[in-house]
Parts: structure tokens; sequence; C-alpha cells
């Protein structure tokens, strides 16, 4: 059974992308794929420091819930990212997440290790922002999530984007719920898509 891990980012639990990615998960078939949704805001995690350890061995120095998380990393197979748009980029809660990857780059990079290099570990990112509707909104974001999921091999496969929020929230938004629901039930059936709504 493969295996998705599915990372909240929003400090909100029900509100627009805690529910933006329970309809996307909830269109995965629970009986080929377990899920393992996890709830930044609820887990011990700190910031990277930059001290330079993971570059001799490939480990992290800091002993948080971090571990938990470098567990689904190397076991999962689809992975979503789902953070909110603050201040142009992901929340701080994900940044702190995406930093603690640098253990990834130093096993690859530093050590010459290989990772996982698996071809079919593919990965979607998930967000909302409040503002209106701007074709370049969350451009800050792609390029730091496109680093995320190749520190950790994978497959950048997709972007799924909702403006205006502020004004009208993700649950009173029937058509993103449906398509976003559907792009879940599909997921190993779509080569690339870009959606922003």
């Amino acid at each position: 059974m493969k295996k998705v891990v599915a990372l909240m980012g929003s400090p909100r639990k029900g509100k627009n992308t805690d529910i933006l990615l329970d309809t996307f998960l909830k269109g995965i078939d629970e009986k080929a794929y377990s899920i393992d949704k996890v709830y930044l805001t609820e887990k011990n995690l700190k910031y990277c420091i930059a001290c330079g350890s993971c570059e001799k061995d490939g480990k992290c120095v800091l002993e948080d819930d971090m571990d938990e998380i470098y567990d689904l990393f190397d076991t999962g197979d689809i992975f979503v990212l789902a953070s909110p748009l603050y201040f142009n980029s992901v929340s701080s809660l994900t940044k702190i997440v995406i930093d603690r990857c640098q253990r990834y780059w130093s096993l690859k990079r530093a050590l010459n290790q290989s990772y996982r290099k698996d071809k079919d570990r593919i990965g979607v990112f998930l967000s909302v922002g409040g503002a209106a509707f701007e074709h370049d909104q969350f451009q800050a974001c792609i390029r730091t999530v496109d680093l995320f999921f190749k520190s950790i091999d994978v497959k950048y496969l997709g972007n799924y984007f909702v403006s205006g929020t502020d004004k009208l929230s993700i649950w009173n938004r029937e058509d993103v719920l449906q398509e976003v629901q559907d792009i879940g039930k599909n997921i190993e059936n779509i080569s690339n898509f870009y959606l922003h709504r």
C-alpha cells in the first residue's frame, strides 16, 4: 500500500487551507493508500540553526518532532504540502520544515550519498491567499517548494492555488472543492498541473 504524507502548514485548523487539504485527501482511495496527515502546529519544531553538523554525518543535531517527519519523508510515496500564503511565501511553520531539509542536501551534496531517487514519488502544493487574484501571487512560493521537493527526491507534480479567500471562503466555493477532490482521486494519472482559482 502506498503512503500519502500530507503536511498541514497553517496554524488555523478547520479553515481555508485545512479544508482544501482535507478535500484533496477525500478524493484519495483509502483502500489503495494510507494517509498520514500532520498538523505542523501540533509539533515541537525547532528552526534550523545552520550549525553545519549534518554536513558531517547527514543527521540533524536538533532533538524534536522533526524526527517523526523525517521518517515520513523516508517512507512516503505521495506528498501534499498545504500552506497559506503569508507575505508572499509559505507560512513560518512550513518554512521551518523546509529549512530542516538541509539534512538531505547535506547527504547528497556534502557527503555524496544517495537518498531515495524513486522515480514514482510525487508532490503537490496547495495554497490559499486572502488577497484578490493576481497572476503572480504565489510565484515566490514555487521556487521554495520546488527546492523542498527536490531535497526529498520527489517530482513536483503541480500546484493548486486559491485567491480571494478573505472575501469568499473555500467552503463556499463548490467548484474549487470538486476540482481539488477530483485531482486527489486521479493523482497518479495526472502528469503536471498548475491551477489558480
